[in-house]
């Protein structure tokens, strides 16, 4: 009994050795991994690399399709100039007529009396004029000879012949503008073309106030290609002065037009300039007033700077691309210029040499170190 109970202490303090012994090992350990942790070092995170290329300047073009215009080469509306009544209408829609060709013809007795009658007061006018110079000639022929005329006398002959031939020369004149007036009443062609539209019927009465024109001429011998350029594209030049142009009513063929004219000016409401090209339509296979879509080729006369479009970052202010100078980042201002889709030329102040980032953004900020991954376009 007394062995047993000496037996059972002895392993019950055996057991509470062993575990203290476990408890203080595991307590070393931990104070050894957590001093290995205050003295080793931590690693600094990896920077990324930036792709970067080299700016350099290229000639710069672009094929553009425009929507554009045929107008006629000549239009005129033509309107009554005096009223009257048509009397005969000498051409019809569609109708070539030739310049100075008599389209309209009116009627107005009235003008043709008053042009009557002032061709009488005319030559009543010629005949008193005549009748006066020839008195004057003969007083002044008199006055010769000292004391037969006297002095007022002559001078009263004079100043009657000199009323008379006013009054002649103004008889005249009304005769001339009532002869124009008369000359009025029959309208030609202003140029050789074509009748376009016709508005006039005998026995309506035709005047100034007619708001619409009595016959519309066009010219279509030759039609103007108007297209609205861009700004953007104002400055540029076209790699030939011949284009081509296509239109909806013949999409598979392709048409040439030469450039006769820019405006110089853009407009404030569309922010273009015109362009001006000259097709020649003798065969007549156009018509005027034809939509057209006219092919550029547009260039720069000078190289220009190039990028790919992710090298330029846009924010709410402005447009930029980044330049590593000195290993460090530096936002640099940019105006855009023609895009060519994968490039887009640009302006600001660089110079042929800078390194510049492939891939822009705001994220990088000025001042930010850089370390390049690449150099490429």
């Amino acid at each position: 009994m007394i062995f047993r109970l000496k037996q059972h202490s002895f392993n019950k303090k055996l057991t509470m050795n062993f575990l203290s012994g476990i408890f203080i090992l595991a307590v070393s350990l931990s104070a050894c991994k957590q001093a290995d942790k205050e003295t080793v070092p931590a690693k600094p995170a990896a920077q990324d690399s930036v792709g970067i290329f080299i700016l350099q300047k290229q000639k710069v073009s672009k094929q553009l399709s425009f929507p554009s215009e045929l107008i006629p080469y000549e239009k005129a509306e033509l309107f009554a100039k005096v009223s009257g009544y048509i009397k005969e209408v000498k051409a019809d829609i569609g109708d070539r007529v030739q310049k100075g060709q008599v389209l309209v013809m009116l009627e107005a007795p009235e003008m043709l009396s008053n042009y009557a009658q002032t061709g009488s007061e005319a030559q009543l006018a010629k005949s008193k004029y005549k009748a006066s110079l020839d008195a004057f000639q003969r007083i002044a022929q008199a006055a010769k000879v000292n004391g037969t005329i006297a002095t007022g006398e002559l001078e009263r002959s004079r100043n009657q012949m000199l009323a008379d031939s006013s009054a002649y020369e103004s008889a005249k004149l009304k005769v001339t503008a009532y002869s124009q007036l008369k000359d009025y009443l029959v309208i030609r062609a202003p140029f050789s073309g074509t009748i376009t539209q016709r508005n006039a019927d005998p026995g309506s009465l035709a005047g100034v106030n007619n708001g619409k024109p009595l016959l519309i001429i066009e010219n279509t011998s030759q039609l103007r290609l108007r297209v609205p350029v861009e700004e953007a594209y104002t400055h540029t030049a076209i790699d030939s002065s011949v284009i081509s142009f296509t239109v909806d009513a013949q999409p598979d063929k392709l048409f040439k037009a030469s450039l006769s004219r820019k405006t110089g000016a853009i407009n404030k409401d569309t922010r273009t300039e015109t362009w001006e090209f000259i097709y020649k339509n003798d065969k007549q296979e156009l018509s005027s007033g034809m939509y057209a879509n006219a092919i550029l080729k547009l260039g720069r006369e000078q190289k220009s700077f190039v990028v790919a479009p992710s090298a330029i970052a846009t924010t709410l202010e402005k447009k930029f691309v980044i330049r590593s100078k000195d290993g460090k980042a530096e936002w640099i201002d940019a105006r855009v210029g023609m895009n060519m889709g994968d490039k887009i030329e640009i302006f600001g102040n660089l110079s042929e040499g800078d390194t510049l980032l492939q891939k822009a953004s705001d994220e990088i900020k000025p001042g930010t170190k850089l370390i390049a991954k690449k150099i490429g376009h």
